[in-house]
């Protein structure tokens, strides 16, 4: 059960999917990966000290323009594609049948099929839905409301609020129960009140979208405009209670816990705790309200807004909510022009088995991690990347030591910090029970359901018992990476682990600039403005000096205003403060490698100075770090990103860190002043 709260495993990237016939066409051949140095993309009439983005990857939109049914592209992309094709050969498989399947292969291979099987889908049309569209008009008051919610919760449905379960934040031994704000349809709270032409005009493509998704479902037009205008005003009350995306990364701003009586009192109408059994949570007499003013607010609301509008709003939260590849074609089309093609700019809807290649993976990952590890991450990936990392960690614990802005005493605590990193390399050491999800072959819609209702038993269950340190976040195939504050370990799965990101033919210069920077970045999530905050248990808790505290926000400030200039697109400018973190750990990540990787290079007595194939090792160690980042977005994903992502967009995750690094500048003959080489480059870590 997944709360709004933003504190928590801190990806090294925005997150993309991995991505009537019953089967798909096969796919002929996978699709193509990037060598660890690709000179095809760089732009030689590009001057690398004016912008090196632009040097390192220029020629990459040419020979790898977006495709329609993306809103950006890139290198990521390309390897995603690449695992994409891997698993979506592993589904075929599983999804002819037989005998032989294990019960894994089968739970796999009839969600595949089931997804795939869109005529099924179309026939049974909303029939599947009733049940729920049931409860929602059998309710008489709002004193009915808890046992829905809670139904709902566990169904995926987050209308009015979240609620969930996550670590305490002062004790990471513990799971604790969580109540956050929710119920909004919109991507964040202040596309409710953002001013401008851009902002005013999603809006009232939002209001339209919701009135047609009311009329798919049965509304008259004229019933549907008024419904739609009516939970717009709903919800915009609901995101004025709510806290903004950039608040929330602040853990000391979403952790409250109260007694469940202090939570009653601010929703006095609300009945917590036949909710809190409803959901399934194990005895409790206090939680975490992340945001006490948002459900002091929703009490105040609920009281009063009539019970045919939060009927309404409802029916609204829940076809929305419900995934769109399950619902008919009408709906998955409507769904996606707002979502996909008027927020990001996607021209087309991704082939349907790339979308349930996507939707099996999130559902039952680890049972593709099982096979996907077997297939294609050997030992010997695992070896060396584990090697890397302890390198880099080698790294951080010496650069510590040479901080001139750091006191002894916390120097002493940010050593203990790292030492104490747990790194998980690959995948889990013990994989998940899918035993008790019934998946049936021709139930797309119940498949997804129960897949929900199985995940979020299974994170409520851990209310009030000891933390399992060993689970992991995300899947095997997953082309992403992450840190967790609260359990202190970094964690890169086999999916990332592969060329270019890691390319046994590559350079050591190359490796390090590609996946030594991801293994950097997220080492140093553990120090950035959120990490910083947690001790090396995974406790919020202030181990700083007040003074030295003074000083990381000092240096923390000179990112802030630097990324803050950069312009995403039109007006719209990158939120220093919430990439702050991301920002941070991209300038720590880079340095961090290129130490590891001159002490590799001392160590195998490489001559650094030395020109390669046109290149020195210095110079592949950059060029392999910005080819990390090729690629290119439409103008609607770039809004998109910096209004709601933590992480800046390719070309300044870039550019933003070499012009802080005066290694860079030297490397490629820079002069102080350009603009990759600034007189005053920003320093955290």
């Amino acid at each position: 059960m997944r709360t709004a709260n933003r504190v928590g495993p801190r990806l090294w990237m925005a997150v993309p999917a991995l991505g009537a016939a019953l089967m798909a066409q096969p796919v002929d051949k996978p699709p193509e990966r990037l060598p660890g140095l690709d000179k095809q993309l760089i732009d030689t009439t590009a001057n690398p000290c004016e912008n090196f983005f632009q040097y390192a990857c220029g020629n990459f939109p040419k020979l790898y323009p977006i495709p329609k049914d993306r809103s950006r592209f890139g290198t990521l992309a390309m390897v995603t594609d690449y695992n994409e094709y891997v698993v979506h050969t592993m589904l075929e498989r599983a999804a002819r049948g037989g005998e032989a399947r294990t019960a894994n292969e089968q739970k796999i291979g009839d969600y595949y099929s089931s997804c795939m099987d869109t005529e099924a889908i179309d026939r049974k049309g909303l029939t599947p839905l009733q049940p729920e569209l049931d409860r929602i008009r059998e309710l008489r008051s709002p004193a009915d409301l808890p046992k829905l919610l809670a139904h709902f919760q566990l169904i995926g449905v987050n209308a009015f609020l979240n609620f969930g379960e996550q670590q305490d934040f002062k004790d990471a031994r513990k799971q604790i129960a969580v109540a956050d704000q929710g119920g909004l349809g919109l991507p964040e709270r202040d596309y409710y009140f953002r001013t401008g032409e851009a902002a005013e005009k999603t809006r009232k493509e939002y209001v339209q979208h919701v009135a047609n998704m009311l009329k798919l479902m049965g509304e008259p037009q004229s019933q549907a405009a008024g419904d739609a205008a009516k939970i717009m005003q709903l919800e915009t009350a609901l995101a004025k209670v709510s806290m903004d995306v950039t608040s929330q990364r602040d853990p000391k701003n979403v952790y409250h816990m109260m007694p469940v009586s202090d939570l009653a009192r601010l929703t006095p109408d609300f009945a917590w705790n036949p909710f809190l059994a409803d959901v399934g949570t194990p005895p409790i007499t206090e939680l975490n309200v992340a945001n006490p003013e948002f459900f002091k607010g929703l009490g105040a609301l609920l009281a009063a807004t009539n019970m045919e509008t939060i009927k309404t709003y409802l029916r609204w939260q829940l076809i929305n909510s419900i995934p769109s590849y399950v619902l008919p074609k009408a709906f998955d089309e409507e769904s996606f022009d707002f979502y996909r093609r008027k927020l990001s700019g996607q021209e087309e809807q991704r082939a349907r088995w790339k979308r349930c290649v996507a939707a099996t993976d999130g559902e039952l990952g680890e049972a593709i991690g099982q096979v996907y590890v077997v297939q294609e991450f050997p030992p010997a990936s695992k070896q060396a990347t584990v090697q890397m990392v302890h390198d880099i960690e080698t790294a951080m614990d010496q650069d510590l030591a040479t901080l001139d802005w750091m006191s002894p005493a916390t120097k002493v605590r940010a050593t203990e910090k790292l030492h104490a990193v747990v790194d998980k390399i690959g995948y889990p050491d013990r994989w998940r029970d899918y035993s008790k999800l019934a998946v049936v072959r021709d139930d797309a819609y119940g498949n997804a359901i129960r897949a929900t209702e199985f995940e979020n038993r299974r994170e409520i269950a851990k209310i009030g018992q000891p933390v399992d340190r060993g689970e992991w976040g995300m899947s095997p195939p997953t082309v992403n990476a992450y840190y967790n504050p609260s359990m202190n370990d970094i964690n890169f799965p086999g999916g990332i682990l592969q060329p270019p990101l890691y390319d046994k033919a590559a350079t050591d210069a190359e490796n390090y600039g590609h996946i030594g920077a991801v293994v950097g970045h997220e080492l140093t999530h553990g120090f950035d403005d959120q990490g910083r905050q947690f001790d090396g248990n995974g406790n919020l808790s202030d181990w700083w000096t007040e003074a030295d505290a003074k000083k990381f926000e000092e240096k923390a400030e000179c990112e802030v205003k630097e990324y803050g200039k950069f312009i995403a697109v039109d007006d719209a400018k990158v939120n220093g403060k919430l990439t702050l973190g991301e920002n941070a750990a991209d300038n720590g990540g880079i340095r961090l490698a290129y130490l590891a990787f001159l002490a590799d290079a001392k160590r195998k007595a490489i001559d650094v100075s030395q020109k390669e194939d046109g290149y020195t090792p210095i110079q592949q160690f950059f060029l392999a770090y910005g080819q990390n980042w090729c690629g290119s977005e439409r103008p609607e994903q770039l809004r998109l990103q910096v209004q709601t992502n933590p992480h800046s967009p390719s070309q300044f995750r870039v550019n933003g860190v070499v012009q802080n690094m005066p290694e860079f500048g030297r490397a490629f003959g820079c002069r102080v002043g350009q603009p990759m080489m600034p007189a005053d480059p920003c320093r955290v870590w």
